[in-house]
């Protein structure tokens, strides 16, 4: 797997991610037998981040088994600061993934006693208090779960009552959830302290809001939450972003990708969207950004995170894309706006 070219200096730490890192068992579609990538969305979404030069703390654990160590070597290759360096005994989550004709997605979940759920919130909150320059806090995907609800909502609102910029990514495995309207109800709990959210055409059915359309869903979720930016993704369709002060700006790539399959693509979609709103402001806090961003930014922020989704959708697994290589796709294959 590729690690990404080591920055002059290490960056100031501005994003504190904590959730799931796992080993994806990719299946070939063709004989099926089972290729192992490293993932987990919140894992990818802080390899992403990093690889796009934002200062990144990842604040879960890793095992002291192979896979576990594998995990560890590639995040720390990706420059990502790790706050439990040390490894623990507890073993790595798995998912078996099937990719269909598409390229599309589903996963299978093997995650009791594992190392990634080794934390608590206070935890968290002693290791993000190290970081001065922090300001945006990450989580979701299997995060949400409500088994976890104690570990990390009270670590987010801790984190929000100071001031810091919350995103959380949807993605929803209603799949692998016991019990689907506990999971609904826990999933709406989160959204509910998140500055950001970000949410796919999936998330949003299966979250069963009303609306005749997604766009439409994305607007009473919006309306209906505290959050000042949506991010709505529609796969090979594009994506949308709304503001809570008005702003509505929908792009997609102007031509079909070579797409290998869609693992990560979600995750560096995220990365580049938070890596832009750093960057239109780097000494400004990212809420404050977020808070106040024209159209014209808002455009610029959507098209950096369609490239960097579409880079990574081109490649087997999670591979996602550096700063400079999602500018150049940027600016090579401009998307329709």
């Amino acid at each position: 797997m590729t690690a990404a070219p080591p920055a002059p200096t290490a960056p100031m730490i501005r994003t504190a991610i904590a959730g799931e890192a796992l080993i994806d068992l990719i299946a070939d579609p063709k004989d099926g037998k089972f290729t192992p990538c490293l993932g987990g969305a919140v894992y990818n979404l802080a390899r992403a981040l990093s690889r796009q030069g934002v200062g990144t703390t990842y604040l879960n654990p890793f095992s002291s088994d192979r896979l576990g160590q594998d995990l560890s070597a590639q995040m720390r290759a990706d420059g990502v600061v790790l706050s439990q360096p040390n490894p623990i005994q507890a073993v790595t989550s798995l998912a078996v993934v099937n990719v269909n004709d598409s390229g599309h997605p589903s996963y299978a979940f093997y995650r009791e006693g594992v190392a990634d759920r080794q934390i608590t919130a206070q935890q968290m909150q002693n290791d993000c208090a190290q970081h001065r320059a922090l300001d945006v806090v990450c989580s979701g995907a299997l995060a949400l779960d409500p088994r976890d609800q104690s570990l990390y909502m009270p670590w987010l609102k801790a984190q929000k009552s100071l001031g810091q910029c919350i995103v959380i990514d949807a993605n929803l495995r209603p799949s692998v959830m016991p019990d689907l309207d506990s999971y609904r109800a826990c999933v709406s709990s989160f959204l509910a302290v998140a500055d950001i959210i970000k949410v796919s055409d999936e998330d949003l059915a299966h979250m069963q809001l009303e609306g005749a359309t997604h766009v439409e869903q994305a607007q009473r979720l919006l309306k209906n939450s505290h959050a000042q930016l949506i991010a709505l993704t529609l796969g090979a369709e594009g994506a949308w972003i709304l503001t809570a002060s008005g702003v509505r700006v929908f792009a997609k790539e102007a031509n079909a990708l070579a797409v290998v399959d869609t693992v990560g693509a979600g995750d560096s979609f995220l990365a580049g969207l938070l890596a832009a709103l750093v960057n239109l402001a780097p000494t400004q806090r990212t809420l404050q950004t977020v808070s106040t961003l024209t159209e014209t930014q808002t455009r610029q922020v959507l098209s950096h995170a369609i490239a960097s989704a579409s880079l990574c959708v081109q490649q087997r697994g999670c591979v996602p894309p550096t700063w400079q290589e999602t500018e150049a796709w940027a600016k090579a294959h401009p998307s329709v706006l």
